[in-house]
């Protein structure tokens, strides 16, 4: 499909991306060492998009719908208009660091009007901790702010260690991002504020509880950062000054549609106390929110319900309130047990998140007794709002939407215990690519067709690189789903096709990481024909457009040492978020939907996902086993 490609051939089967198997490693050196001399993220060759673009609509379309894009696609092509964007679209790549990371934080993240919560923030569950009470809460919330400060030495002296695939460095500038930031709402578009980019830096968090919000200075005044005991001590006080439950959960507001938000935000700061109260949230080097308990569930829903209280904090009765949903970073510490976190997505993607979670984690473990200077603390400050009728009725509307989209939300995690990468490591497969054909033939059984399916993949091999799209979705994936449930054809065929999907997968991943993808680069080219206000071109207003950006199925794979599961909302009301990460011997797989689209079940779907991946490990091993007769 993509044969004759230019200079940077990928031609698929000419790739040798064995390399893509290897997974990030670390080498300790100066972070931001290799910084400058990182390679610009590459406009890829015009006609090698478009073939890869209509190569992507293949199983996705209907034949009349492809015939009429290919024909638009020509016309993109040889009529000038193609060869016009891409050498506006060449000229910026020349002129600034990345030609994509701008339009890409405005168009997916800041222009983005819907809430914050569930649909863009993705959230993190650790494993269950073994506390039950306040004691715990406060031991382990103590224990994970020295962490995330010990995180932060090393960001402040540039001496995280950098991270390497195939080799070459990766951009490390996200981890840069993640501290002392802050989304902050406007009434049509919203802006990420960095306070650690600045003269003076932050030396407090924020510290929820009950709803109230405290700043909590963790720096001693010669620079040290608190110890365990001294953070403990101070989570006590802030925890018996806040006993009260019946205030108003001004977090909430956060939760809200961006532009309604936007004004409830202006509305808040006309008074000076919450305009003094919101920045000092604002400039907080992150949040640590101490949770209420939730209601008890059965073990088996346990994960299920922890994954939907990490995106949206169970509703207005519990803990939706106790959160800034704006804030980059919150960790949350339930009374119960409960620990992750929420982190607001624009500054940054998932793998420096879990590489920050996978740092603490190790840390946690090792805890010296450092002994605590006999320095009486100050009291840690509560942060004050003058609730007016009108931010009381802000607040009353934010508690209803926020308690729609808690029973909106159909959450499954799927513990997938019969093995992990093993299996397909063993049968000489990527394990990535064994993930997303199962979910493929998950979906494929479950209606009967194939959708377009967005894997997101790093561009952090280039200067400032975000993420572009693997489009899983392939002929070869279709051939082999369509084997699957054809009980005419032979293990023998199906193993061949399943081998063959897989690779395409490889090929496909590897071009994306390489800068070679095709959505990112059609998004460069619709973007500069905005800003030039030239009429729109006919392949952006194409029906065939809107069904390859229609995402029903959104996937990520985000891998973590920890054993922990990542999960984010579905991108398209009648579509699932999948967020998996397979370990080893197991693979924590966490699913998402809505309940008011009747089409999808996160549990069905969880269920199907499970069947198809042990039919998949069955029929290799009989193949194996057939081949060793």
């Amino acid at each position: 499909m993509l044969a004759v490609l230019g200079r940077a051939t990928l031609r698929t089967g000419a790739v040798k991306p064995r390399l893509l198997v290897r997974p990030v490693t670390q080498i300790p050196e100066r972070s931001l060492v290799h910084q400058e001399g990182l390679p610009k993220l590459p406009v890829p060759p015009l006609k090698q998009t478009c073939e890869g673009y209509l190569a992507a609509l293949e199983p996705i379309v209907s034949a009349e719908e492809l015939d009429h894009t290919r024909q638009l696609v020509g016309e993109f092509l040889n009529g000038g208009v193609g060869e016009r964007l891409q050498k506006g679209l060449e000229r910026r790549a020349r002129k600034t660091e990345n030609w994509l990371s701008e339009w890409w934080m405005q168009s997916a993240y800041l222009d983005c009007r819907m809430p914050v919560a569930v649909y863009t923030s993705p959230g993190v569950v650790l494993p269950r901790m073994h506390f039950q009470d306040r004691q715990g809460q406060m031991r382990f919330a103590a224990k994970l702010i020295a962490g995330v400060l010990d995180f932060k030495k090393k960001i402040d002296s540039e001496t995280l260690p950098v991270e390497y695939l195939s080799g070459k460095p990766l951009c490390m500038d996200q981890y840069y991002q993640i501290l002392s930031s802050c989304r902050i709402p406007g009434p049509k578009r919203d802006t990420v504020v960095n306070y650690a980019i600045g003269k003076i830096s932050s030396t407090h968090i924020t510290v929820v509880h009950n709803f109230q919000f405290f700043v909590l200075d963790v720096y001693n005044s010669d620079g040290t950062p608190l110890t365990v005991d001294q953070l403990h001590m101070q989570l006590e006080k802030i925890w018996n000054s806040s006993l009260q439950t019946n205030k108003e959960p001004i977090g909430i507001l956060t939760s809200q549609h961006r532009n309604t938000w936007g004004k409830a935000y202006n509305n808040l700061i006309k008074d000076k106390t919450n305009k003094e109260s919101v920045r000092a949230i604002q400039k907080s080097i992150f949040t640590v929110c101490l949770d209420a308990p939730m209601p008890r569930v059965s073990d088996e829903k346990y994960q299920s319900r922890v994954a939907a209280q990490m995106l949206h904090g169970g509703g207005a009765r519990w803990n939706s309130g106790n959160r800034w949903f704006d804030k980059t970073l919150q960790f949350i510490v339930g009374e119960d047990g409960t620990c992750g976190l929420v982190y607001e997505h624009a500054p940054a993607e998932g793998p420096p998140i879990v590489f920050l979670i996978d740092y603490v984690v190790k840390y946690m473990q090792r805890i010296e007794m450092v002994r605590s200077p006999m320095v009486p603390l100050a009291m840690p400050q509560k942060l004050r709002f003058n609730i007016t009728p009108e931010v009381k009725r802000d607040i009353e509307k934010a508690k209803q939407n926020m308690n729609i989209m808690v029973h909106d939300l159909d959450v499954k995690v799927l513990m997938f215990s019969h093995f992990g990468k093993n299996v397909p490591k063993k049968h000489q497969l990527s394990p990535d690519a064994f993930v997303q054909m199962a979910l493929q033939l998950a979906y494929y059984r479950m209606y009967d067709t194939c959708c377009s399916t967005y894997e997101s993949a790093s561009l952090r091999m280039f200067k400032y690189g975000r993420t572009d799209v693997i489009r899983v979705t392939t002929v070869d994936s279709l051939n082999f789903v369509q084997a699957m449930q054809d009980p005419a054809k032979q293990p023998s065929e199906r193993v061949l096709l399943l081998q063959k999907a897989t690779q395409t997968h490889k090929n496909n991943t590897y071009n994306a990481i390489h800068g070679q993808a095709v959505d990112r680069h059609l998004l460069g080219l619709k973007m500069l024909s905005i800003e030039d206000l030239t009429s729109m071109p006919e392949i952006f207003m194409d029906t065939s457009f809107a069904v390859a950006q229609h995402y029903n199925l959104s996937t990520s794979q985000v891998g973590s040492k920890t054993d922990c599961v990542m999960c984010f909302g579905p991108m398209v009301p009648d579509g699932y978020g999948v967020c998996y990460n397979p370990m080893e011997e197991h693979i924590n797989v966490a699913i998402t939907a809505f309940n008011s689209c009747e089409e999808t079940n996160a549990a069905r779907f969880a269920q199907a996902v499970e069947g198809a991946l042990l039919d998949m490990r069955a029929l290799l091993e009989d193949a194996a086993a057939t081949a060793q007769q």
